[in-house]
């Protein structure tokens, strides 16, 4: 899934989840994920739709 995606999802542009997930590089990097990734697996979309309350729509479940 897109970082882009997430954002909308979320409701905020995307500077601000941005500077979310500054706040949790050090756990997306253990996941594998880097800062300059524009798609993130499905581990670290598990965490952040978990971590900032993000409903995803069923086509993504």
């Amino acid at each position: 899934m897109y970082k882009s995606e997430l954002a909308r999802l979320a409701g905020v542009s995307a500077n601000t989840f941005r500077r979310y997930l500054n706040t949790r590089r050090d756990v997306l990097a253990r996941m594998g994920v880097s800062p300059r990734a524009q798609t993130l697996p499905p581990k670290a979309v598990k965490f952040i739709v978990e971590d900032y309350c993000i409903d995803l729509p069923e086509k993504f479940q």
